[in-house]
């Protein structure tokens, strides 16, 4: 079994990974706006995806936001066989309620539980019938799922299209 999938790892392991940069960004925020350097971006070093925050006044605020999207981004376009099994996670059977998986898109869960998903998806040649009876949801409740974050959804589409297959809708 290979590493954690970037998506999944702790806080300070992800930042680790990474490269902070700091800079003023224009906009809306009054005069306060451009005196501090607010703006954050998160390299992750390892694959090059990219989070970044600058619509907040705090740079605490936008290096949180910037981790999350990093996250997200990382879960949408890296594939790993990390947490590949014919059981899933605890994770994700913690947010199982019979066969519908329970996750706000902006929970600080939700992008490990998408690359887990995305990960069985790419596994199942992009079918979601296998991912699914694996991770023990329907079909229709894994699609929903990706569906919350639309980038994820549009890669899974245009990867099946690639392979001649048809579009989810």
């Amino acid at each position: 079994m290979s590493d954690a999938h970037p998506a999944t790892l702790p806080e300070k392991a992800l930042l680790a990974q990474c490269t902070m940069d700091r800079g003023r960004t224009s906009g809306p925020g009054g005069q306060h706006r451009n005196k501090v350097e607010t703006w954050i971006g998160l390299t992750h070093k390892p694959t090059g995806v990219v989070g970044q925050a600058g619509e907040r006044r705090s740079q605490a605020d936008n290096k949180r936001v910037a981790l999350f999207r990093l996250r997200l981004a990382l879960a949408t376009e890296v594939r790993t066989d990390a947490g590949l099994s014919d059981t899933p996670t605890p994770l994700w059977r913690s947010r199982l309620r019979g066969t519908k998986i329970s996750c706000n898109a902006k929970h600080a869960d939700y992008p490990a539980l998408l690359a887990e998903a995305l990960d069985h998806i790419e596994a199942g040649a992009l079918d979601p019938r296998p991912g699914a009876a694996i991770l023990g949801c329907s079909q229709s409740q894994l699609i929903k799922f990706v569906q919350k974050h639309p980038p994820a959804f549009t890669r899974w589409n245009a990867r099946r299209q690639e392979r001649g297959l048809r579009t989810l809708r």
